[in-house]
């Protein structure tokens, strides 16, 4: 297995960081290294926020690592997916020189942090078929090589469009691309989807790496709290160009609780009712008049066409339902994304879907 730090900018390669105060491994009972307050605000009665978090959390990132079946150096925890995104696109991508591939349509930050740091973007569109929208790792492939591409971004599943990528697929996509470009493979939604997680290609492909969140099946959205995984080697310079302190100790802790056993297991039970309302959700829409298309989806979340999207888009709202408007994203100009709710909730777009009478 070749190394991945070929791929990262030559000039960040031997690059230290920030040390922060909390990056040290000193032991006392008076800390005056941080200029920190030496009385906790009077809103933190138990002064859990008076000195800065450790950069990486140990207690979290263990359980994190024994979550997603990884070692906790192979773990980088960040501010949800947005920042793993960002410093993957910083390490590896010279400003001006390297660029990335994208499979639109798809989430819109990898190209929003490509654009920030001056990387070319290169698009490989999703092939909208019988089978739904699915991504073309042969054009994939060719485009990233062809092209000089630093980054391959894979969805899966993909947001908006639901589709998963089989593991082989990717699994012979970072073996064509191995020693030219990093595979990272989105999976944000995994929790929702069948199979298994990439996770399982890192210990024979040094240029994969896995985004996971606790933004989706795991509720804590407003937390902040991602993960990439991937190599030592990957994991150790992210670390170095993440900005100091990036998981304050609230967030942490809430973390935390929420990834003990009696959560997770709630949050299994939780997927699973969500995984069953999203089957006839499907089945459901396909019957409402004026619904052009329902793409199956591995997500939390179902793509739906209509033969009049704006008046679908506005009854919804009487309604007091707020669905993603997709309509501005490539190939879906009569679409509609909408996240599977309880089963209330989903009765309630139903109603509204099935009362708003057709153009």
């Amino acid at each position: 297995m070749s190394s991945v730090l070929p791929l990262v900018r030559p000039d960040l390669r031997d690059f230290a960081g920030y040390k922060s105060a909390r990056s040290e491994a000193l032991r006392g009972e008076v800390w005056l290294n941080a200029n920190e307050s030496a009385w906790a605000n009077p809103a933190d009665g138990q002064g859990r926020s008076r000195r800065y978090p450790d950069p990486q959390p140990p207690a979290l990132r263990a359980r994190l690592a024994q979550v997603y079946g990884v070692a906790p150096e192979q773990l980088l925890v960040g501010r949800g997916s947005d920042e793993a995104i960002d410093l993957l696109v910083r390490a590896l991508c010279v400003p001006g020189q390297d660029a990335i591939v994208v499979t639109p349509p798809v989430f819109g930050m990898y190209v929003v942090c490509a654009r920030l740091q001056g990387a070319r973007i290169i698009e490989v569109p999703l092939v909208d078929g019988d089978a739904g929208f699915v991504a073309d790792l042969d054009a994939i492939r060719e485009a990233a090589l062809a092209q000089g591409a630093k980054l391959v971004f894979l969805c899966s599943p993909s947001n908006p469009a639901g589709s998963a990528i089989l593991l082989d697929g990717i699994k012979a996509l970072a073996h064509a691309l191995e020693g030219h470009a990093l595979v990272v493979v989105d999976e944000a939604y995994g929790e929702f989807a069948d199979g298994a997680s990439a996770t399982t290609l890192l210990g024979a492909y040094a240029n994969v790496a896995v985004l996971r969140t606790l933004s989706k099946a795991h509720a804590l959205a407003a937390a902040r709290i991602g993960v990439v995984i991937g190599g030592t080697e990957l994991v150790a310079v992210l670390q170095r160009c993440q900005a100091p302190y990036p998981v304050p100790t609230p967030c942490a802790d809430l973390a935390l609780e929420g990834l003990s056993n009696t959560a997770l297991e709630q949050t299994r039970e939780r997927v699973a009712v969500v995984r069953r309302e999203r089957e006839r959700l499907l089945y459901a829409l396909a019957r409402i008049p004026g619904v052009r298309r329902v793409y199956p989806s591995q997500g939390n979340y179902l793509l739906v066409r209509f033969d009049d999207p704006d008046g679908a888009f506005r009854a919804l709202l009487a309604a007091g339902v707020v669905v993603r408007d997709q309509r501005a994203a490539p190939q879906l100009d009569d679409a509609l994304r909408i996240t599977i709710g309880s089963p209330e909730q989903n009765d309630r777009v139903l109603s509204a879907l099935n009362t708003n009478p057709t153009p």
